[in-house]
């Protein structure tokens, strides 16, 4: 086998693609993973998942700093905010982070490859490296997990300055006056959760008429009254139909979504997170006959594999998957166990969704809106944070519950669903239950520390049989 004859590529090194690597090496594979961006780890560790989640921890860190110390016999005089720092911490993180996968291929022996790649025919992957030349792979396999980028609204372009995509609002060089935000989901509501607790007046305009919407309709609504109570305002059933540049920010043109006359809405900054689209354009896909449907995601077998014989694809290009980079990395790992001949499967029903607001919203399994559609009868357990011991000596003010669904005749369960601290975390015991086939009384009947959050994990439980302890 020479240089540059492989067993299988990954084109792309976010994580999918990098885990995927590491696993396919694991299991015996002489593997390769294309990366042009210059960093490994992909749009997650260098610009989404990580990044954001250091500033919301920084900016969280201020705002109780300022707000929530002083009841805690913690008094702070002089207060101030270095924002300057806060960004130079969060390049830290994700240069460490970044380095550190680069370490873990050297560990495996991937080879890391740095420029873009196309394939330009079954088996074959032209990279133009980023130092320019090119190689030209071979392999028996290849893997697209190339990722998704953020989408505009169309006449709009991002100069990640005055209209920014969820990258340039990680970048900010100052805190807005007034940020408006066009889409109430995840990334748009972490964004303005960050800029609102450092001093930004923040507007979400959201054509639904709610936010989060493939969210538990209970907790979204939970989490718009959170949000609203910390100084959020939310403009539901509204379209944006116009922004452009003013001299002292933006200016949008909003009209309600069933129409009506329009209004002038004006900013420092306009956050667009109206969602994000697959990364499949210049790869070479129609080429070489991959199929793709008309918004280029990539349909694929049980096996991950493309209509095309040795070209697989994971992640973000999958279509009607949740766009994650957990979800993307069971992908990774179960693609390079089916081209090394083992069996693999990802539990799609029991994949966790987490918005790192605060309070943190965590989900699993159906929403009680999924049931009700599709006719399934259930019993509901839940309970309230205010009521939890570890809750009320944390002295934590942000509320919340935890709900559970259970099969009404066989008590498995079927969803979990989380508002409060740390939800994010607490969710993992009710995905193990749910990847388990556990019952409510599996997770009534365990043990759990106390005093801890996840008590209320067990309250909820007992609730579904209508025989809480607490409550």
């Amino acid at each position: 086998m020479n240089d540059d004859s492989f067993d299988v590529v990954f084109i792309g090194g976010g994580p999918g693609g990098y885990v995927g690597a590491i696993k396919a090496a694991q299991l015996g594979l002489r593997t390769a993973c294309v990366e042009m961006r210059g960093t490994l780890g992909g749009t997650c560790l260098n610009v989404g998942c990580i990044p954001s989640k250091a500033l919301l921890q920084s900016s969280h860190l201020y705002h109780k700093a300022e707000a929530e110390f002083a009841q805690h016999g913690i008094k702070t005089t002089g207060l101030s905010l270095d924002l300057k720092a806060m960004m130079a911490r969060k390049a830290q993180v994700v240069g460490d982070l970044t380095t550190g996968i680069e370490g873990l291929f050297k560990k495996n022996e991937v080879e890391y490859i740095l420029g873009r790649g196309t394939i330009t025919s079954p088996g074959t992957v032209q990279v133009a490296l980023k130092a320019g030349g090119e190689r030209n792979l071979t392999a028996e396999s290849i893997v697209i997990a190339t990722g998704s980028d953020v989408m505009s609204l169309p006449g709009v372009e991002f100069d990640e300055k005055t209209i920014v995509s969820s990258t340039g609002a990680l970048s900010l060089s100052k805190v807005p006056k007034h940020l408006v935000i066009i889409g109430g989901g995840y990334i748009g509501l972490e964004m303005g959760s960050v800029w609102g607790r450092l001093g930004a007046k923040i507007t979400v305009v959201e054509f639904l008429d709610r936010i989060t919407p493939g969210m538990d309709g209970e907790l979204s609504r939970n989490l718009q009254r959170s949000l609203a109570n910390q100084g959020m305002e939310f403009r539901l059933s509204t379209k944006v139909t116009g922004v452009k540049k003013a001299r002292d920010g933006v200016e949008l043109t909003l009209e309600p979504a069933k129409g009506g006359d329009s209004e002038t809405l004006k900013a420092n900054v306009v956050l667009v997170s109206i969602g994000r689209k697959p990364f499949t354009d210049g790869m070479g896909l129609a080429e070489v006959g991959v199929a793709m449907d008309e918004r280029g995601f990539i349909p694929v077998d049980e096996d991950y594999q493309t209509n095309v014989a040795g070209i697989f694809a994971i992640g973000d290009v999958l279509p009607d998957r949740p766009m994650l980079a957990h979800k993307a990395e069971d992908e990774g790992v179960v693609v390079a166990e089916k081209i090394a001949g083992h069996a693999g499967a990802v539990n799609y029903d029991a994949i966790p969704g987490v918005c790192y607001t605060w309070p943190e919203v965590a989900t699993v399994g159906k929403s009680e809106e999924e049931l009700k559609e599709a006719g399934i009868a259930y019993n509901k357990g839940g309970f309230n944070f205010a009521a939890n011991s570890r809750t009320r000596s944390s002295g934590d003010q942000s509320g919340g519950f935890v709900k559970l669904l259970a099969d009404k005749e066989t008590d498995r369960l079927l969803g979990a669903h989380i508002i409060g601290a740390d939800a994010g975390t607490m969710i993992a015991e009710l995905v193990l239950a749910l990847e388990m086939g556990a019952s409510s009384e599996d997770i009534a009947l365990t043990c759990h520390a106390h005093p801890t959050l996840n008590e209320a994990v067990k309250e909820a439980a007992l609730a579904v049989t209508g025989k809480p302890l607490n409550s």
